[in-house]
């Protein structure tokens, strides 16, 4: 099974500036929650922003640069490479970010988790759109802003609709 993660805000934006929008230690903690022990995938520019490998997860990175390294990730020059390497490590495998490797991943997962975060925020980068027709909401928990979190937001899942043989 191969997720998507996201937190994003009501029209899609995820980032801007390499930066996420807003700080939720509710979603941190979800994020962390789902992740630990499995493969992750992301992007070189979402890595260079959490600026170390995260603990307890397989890092994936995806980079075209060839002579860019870093100690204890695992640098692959493609999403098809990074989806072998993980799907050998774990049957759970985390896509988490950015923008462009959203894009890539998005017809090849079968499940997202999306923080949706009830903020509309400056943006230069934004989550595909979610077809209905190919993803189905499945659960859906929403949480109300309080002092450490600054924002209303849900979490959602969706799951891609089986077709029909």
């Amino acid at each position: 099974m191969t997720t998507i993660v996201v937190a994003m805000g009501e029209k899609n934006e995820i980032g801007f500036d390499n930066q996420l929008l807003w700080h939720l230690p509710k979603d941190l903690k979800h994020f962390k929650d789902i992740t630990s022990g499995h493969p992750i995938i992301m992007g070189r520019k979402t890595y260079e922003s959490i600026g170390k490998p995260l603990p307890n997860r397989t890092n994936i990175v995806v980079s075209r640069k060839k002579d860019w390294f870093e100690e204890g990730i695992l640098i692959v020059g493609s999403i098809k490479e990074a989806l072998k390497f993980a799907k050998k490590i774990d049957e759970e495998v985390f896509v988490i970010g950015g923008g462009n490797i959203y894009e890539q991943t998005m017809e090849v997962v079968d499940k997202l988790e999306v923080t949706l975060v009830k903020a509309d925020l400056e943006a230069d980068t934004f989550f595909p759109k979610i077809d209905p027709k190919i993803w189905k909401k499945t659960n859906e928990i929403c949480h109300e802003k309080d002092e450490k979190n600054g924002y209303d937001f849900c979490f959602q899942t969706f799951e891609k609709i089986k077709k029909e043989a």
